[in-house]
């Protein structure tokens, strides 16, 4: 008798960790997760250590509610996301501060509210509630992927142009500081993260034509 089990990594699969980087980012496409963009997105450490929380608390967070789907009554399901949630977040929080203390201080609330992140209760509804556990954890990975990606894009820049570092390095050679180069201070306001994001979203609706028609 032939199997008929999809394979682990089919097309159909690879399109779930492929997707969200670019054509269905929650960030620049979906709108999603924005706050977290514009308060941790300073310098490339807090971007990346961020990145990495998310990704691991909505591929984990998918898996557990693909697991629970079918005994979850549907007038708790939202409660019963916000727990799962609540306690992947409070054991990230914790492991943090136990090995990334300087940056869980930089990071301060923000990981917190990852609980209350749009992508997080978006995915458990509207993916991890009607799929099995190996789609939904590979759907929790692309997603916060494509969310961790542009975390990482715009703090490069803001980091770049706001305080002439990478990951905390200087990159900017000191004669361009000493023939009058400043650091530009804006890029280190929220408001500038908005418009880093902005810029992003042009530039790919730009480039993939039927994103402007949606």
């Amino acid at each position: 008798m032939s199997s008929t089990r999809e394979p682990l990594f089919s097309s159909k699969n690879i399109k779930l960790l492929t997707t969200p980087l670019g054509r269905e980012n929650p960030i620049t496409v979906q709108v999603l997760g924005i706050c977290s963009a514009l308060a941790v997105t300073v310098k490339m450490q807090p971007a990346f250590v961020m990145a990495v929380s998310v990704i691991a608390v909505l591929a984990v967070g998918n898996v557990v509610i693909s697991l629970l789907r079918k005994t979850i009554a549907p007038r708790i399901r939202i409660i019963v996301q916000l727990v799962v949630a609540a306690a992947l977040v409070i054991l990230v929080d914790q492991i943090l501060k136990a090995f990334v203390y300087d940056i869980s201080k930089q990071l301060s609330v923000f990981v917190g509210l990852i609980i209350t992140n749009c992508i997080i209760m978006g995915r458990f509804e509207a993916f991890s509630m009607s799929n099995k556990p190996w789609p939904s954890f590979l759907d929790g990975i692309g997603n916060a992927s494509g969310y961790g990606l542009i975390l990482i894009v715009v703090a490069f820049f803001r980091e770049l142009l706001g305080s002439g570092t990478i990951w905390g390095y200087p990159v900017i050679p000191q004669f361009l500081y000493d023939i009058g180069y400043k650091d530009n201070g804006l890029m280190i306001l929220p408001p500038m993260a908005l418009i880093v994001v902005g810029t992003i979203i042009w530039v790919q609706r730009a480039k993939v034509k039927e994103l402007i028609e949606d």
